[in-house]
């Protein structure tokens, strides 16, 4: 059997037709998700980029790894220490080493390991193909290397590629040649100009009024010349939301063109019918949910929920499961169809014998961790998500927040004054879980709290007061005094 995992960075699950998107964003992809098997509820422990990859390939939660943001000493693995022997742990105990064990012949397609100097991600790779853009590609980029190597080596067998396109994420780089598909829809209808002019009064980090941070690009003719689909310095009114959410969702379609090219190439060469295929991503992106349009920068249901699409040879499999699951716990998963032993320490848990035996498979709740953007966890469980947030990021965040995961989806409405004993129950299962965790940790130090204790979320650390100096410039100066207050700790 062969494995290909094709892995879209910055892909929210209900922006793709099989998923129930209204726009035709994914035709190729819906039709691999019509063959295979959909996990609806499937969530990266840790977001964004970093640290969710960092989980999927290691099989260890942030909060293990040491890996929980995208700077500062959180954005590396921690040491060994003194156990460490000739090899590292990766090299023998990752998901990529596993697999090698197990016989496979892996190989990527990725700048990832460049673009966030992850040079651990490089660990059990038989071959390694850096486009070298570090995360500036865009899929044509990508596609020649994939079909070089599969042209070369697709017809062996027990391969495991890797291919990672990143055209969804923002500045939607998507060649202006590629025709608009979604010039006469309608942008989502959740959101509406009574929700843009409150995000507007308010502030953030890629918020409505400022869209490419403290200054950041914000620069007209900057925007105009390299990032024409996303051109526009800020969110005014329906009209500039729908350019926006059109530049994200042809990135989609993009990402899309490529995986129908792969597959064809696949038919050619008569080996699609024998191969694992995996459609996933790093993390979703907000699009205006929590006044956050076009990044990835709270721990929530929109951003650490991701697509999984796994179209298995011979698996009579259901085609939806509904059950709460990490994409870590896939990787387990996979490794023990292949006859591998899933390493005791992984968090990652394999549910391949519950599928195989139609049996219930899940967890009670998940705990989604963002450390980047903010610093918070959330509780995934029964038709909640309760948000704790420990810093802001710079963002207009209280301490608790409350949604109704089926009623209120863009969690527009936080009920957690309303629902004291809802909230309670969250934080137990937190609380539960990071005891839980922590006593299992190779570290006596949450590196959240490491985090913090540096300063903050690393894009956000730096630039208070020159957002002050922004909020002055943009009218919102009777802001200044509120984030002062909620960010005391963070001015010292």
């Amino acid at each position: 059997m062969r494995i290909l995992y094709i892995d879209i960075d910055t892909l929210r699950p209900d922006h793709l037709g099989f998923y129930g998107y209204e726009r035709n964003t994914s035709p190729h992809i819906d039709k691999i998700a019509k063959e295979g098997t959909i996990f609806t509820e499937c969530y990266a422990s840790d977001v964004p980029c970093l640290p969710s990859r960092a989980s999927f390939f290691t099989g260890r939660f942030g909060i293990h790894s040491g890996i929980v943001g995208h700077g500062g000493t959180a954005a590396d693995m921690r040491l060994t220490g003194l156990e460490r022997g000739f090899e590292d742990q990766l090299i023998a105990q990752s998901w990529i080493s596993m697999l090698r064990r197990a016989k496979y012949y892996p190989v990527s397609i990725s700048p990832f390991a460049e673009r966030h100097s992850a040079y651990w991600f490089n660990a059990g790779w038989k071959e390694i193909y850096n486009p070298g853009s570090r995360g500036n590609e865009i899929a044509d980029d990508i596609i020649p290397y994939a079909e070089n190597w599969l042209k070369n080596n697709g017809q062996k067998d027990n391969w495991f590629l890797h291919i990672n396109t990143w055209d969804p994420h923002t500045p939607y780089r998507t060649p202006l040649d590629f025709e608009n598909p979604f010039e006469d829809d309608l942008p989502p209808s959740w959101l509406t100009q009574d929700i843009i002019d409150a995000h507007r009064e308010s502030y953030g980090w890629h918020s409505a009024g400022d869209l490419w941070g403290f200054g950041y690009r914000a620069e007209a003719k900057f925007m105009s010349r390299n990032f024409p689909r996303a051109g526009i310095l800020n969110i005014k009114n329906l009209e500039d939301y729908k350019k926006w959410i059109d530049g994200y969702d042809i990135g989609i379609r993009y990402a899309d063109e490529m995986v129908g090219r792969i597959v064809r190439l696949l038919k050619d060469l008569d080996v699609y019918s024998n191969t694992l295929v995996i459609i996933s991503s790093d993390h979703g992106e907000s699009q205006g949910e929590l006044n956050v349009y076009g990044d990835h920068a709270t721990a929530c249901h929109i951003i650490n929920r991701i697509p999984m699409i796994v179209k298995w040879p011979g698996k009579d499999w259901h085609e939806k499961y509904d059950s709460l699951i990490y994409q870590t716990d896939v990787a387990a998963t996979i490794l023990e169809s292949l006859g591998q032993k899933v390493p005791i320490f992984w968090d990652g848990k394999t549910f391949y014998k519950q599928i195989e035996n139609d049996e219930e498979f899940g967890r009670d709740f998940l705990v989604l961790s963002q450390n980047a953007l903010s610093c918070q966890r959330a509780v995934r469980f029964d038709n909640w998500t309760l948000i704790r947030t420990y810093h802001t990021g710079l963002k207009n965040y209280p301490e608790l927040m409350l949604f109704d995961y089926k009623n209120d989806f863009h969690m527009t409405h936080n009920l957690a004054d309303e629902n004291p004993e809802i909230v309670s129950k969250g934080l137990k299962l937190l609380d539960e879980w990071h005891t839980e965790m922590m006593h299992s940790s190779p570290s006596e130090i949450d590196p959240m709290w490491t985090v913090i204790k540096e300063g903050g979320p690393e894009h956000t650390r730096y630039d208070l007061n020159k957002y002050i100096k922004r909020l002055k410039k943009t009218g919102r100066e009777h802001l200044v005094k509120e984030i002062l207050d909620k960010n005391e700790n963070y001015l010292a």
